[in-house]
């Protein structure tokens, strides 16, 4: 059995992007009270008190965007300098990490994942539901968080692509060759239900071998030495610098290597992206007064239960019970 001590931590649901496979466009997001979110202080009480003694050592900060919380190198630098952090990583959008990147470096974080679904301005802004303004498109200001965090020393730097059969899978070798001349770590997500199940339903999915495939053809590809803290099945062009990492949700079942959980931007501890089962409202707990102890023997007894979950769900084929969008849940 996989040892689960890895956690995704949302730092709010906002986002400043509404991409299309998140969400739909209409969509209408009860987003949570700044009063309801997670406080810096109530978060690293968790980390220190619960987290950490129930065997967590690697930590993922995301949102919706965590870069648009004020506090956020505050944030990094207070669980950087927790002596039992073995591992703090970054999920973002790119939008504001030019003006972000140095600080958060600074702050003590080493690895960040962009999202860089395509390489064209237009269909940038299509995917990502926001009209460029002013001088810099949307792509170029993302483009400039990328190259200013591998500039600041981010290695490795991971770039995320959703594919979207019929908006972007045209682009999958130009995004691939990203790869090719920098320690770039492009990653091939399979489009799933949760966040546009409309979209879902009208495009459907590329699986994760059909996009090896092309780029077989045309590079070649091997398989890397290279492995990750996750899901990702990691593959190279020959003499490539960087590799490539294929998360393949929809067509190969990952749930009996899963080493993670998922903790909301309002307290709520989920074991798995799709699963709701067995979530606790750390939050509420926490401000009632509930013994810190007590916290951590339900999280100690949720994280023995993940394995029976995941079991469940891939056997079901089904995901079971969730009420929340991507962004939401964190991602």
């Amino acid at each position: 059995m996989n040892r689960i001590d890895y956690l995704r931590i949302s730092l709010i649901d906002r986002c400043n992007f509404r991409c299309t496979y998140c969400m739909p466009e209409d969509a209408e997001i009860d987003y949570v009270l700044k009063q309801d979110l997670l406080t810096q202080a109530e978060l690293l009480t968790l980390l220190r008190q619960v987290f950490i003694p129930a065997g967590f050592t690697r930590f993922r900060l995301t949102g919706g965007e965590p870069l648009i919380r004020s506090d956020v190198v505050d944030i990094v630098a207070a669980i950087a300098a927790l002596p039992e952090t073995q591992d703090l990583s970054m999920t973002t959008n790119g939008f504001l990490l030019a003006d972000k990147a140095q600080d958060l470096y600074d702050a003590g974080l080493r690895r960040v994942n962009i999202s860089l679904d395509s390489l064209d301005a237009a269909t940038f802004d299509q995917l990502i539901g926001r009209r460029s303004s002013g001088t810099k498109t949307n792509w170029d200001k993302v483009w400039s968080g990328i190259q200013t965090a591998y500039a600041v020393g981010f290695n490795p730097l991971k770039l995320n692509v959703v594919v979207v059969p019929g908006v972007n899978d045209r682009e999958i070798l130009d995004l691939a060759a990203l790869s090719i001349d920098r320690e770039w770590h492009i990653r091939f997500i399979e489009f799933m239900p949760i966040g546009n199940g409309a979209l879902f339903e009208k495009s459907g999915w590329i699986s994760s071998e059909s996009l090896r495939g092309q780029i077989r053809e045309r590079y070649g590809i091997e398989e890397s030495s290279i492995t990750g803290n996750g899901p990702a099945d990691i593959f190279k062009i020959p003499s490539a610098m960087g590799t490539l990492g294929f998360i393949s949700q929809m067509s190969e079942c990952f749930c009996d290597r899963c080493n993670r959980m998922r903790l909301s931007a309002d307290g709520m501890l989920r074991p798995c992206l799709l699963n709701e089962t067995g979530q606790i409202d750390l939050k509420t707990e926490l401000r009632q007064g509930t013994d810190l102890a007590e916290l951590r023997d339900r999280v100690i007894k949720l994280v023995e239960w993940k394995p029976e979950i995941n079991y469940k769900l891939r056997d079901s084929g089904n995901a079971q019970g969730y009420a929340r969008s991507m962004s939401q849940i964190g991602g």
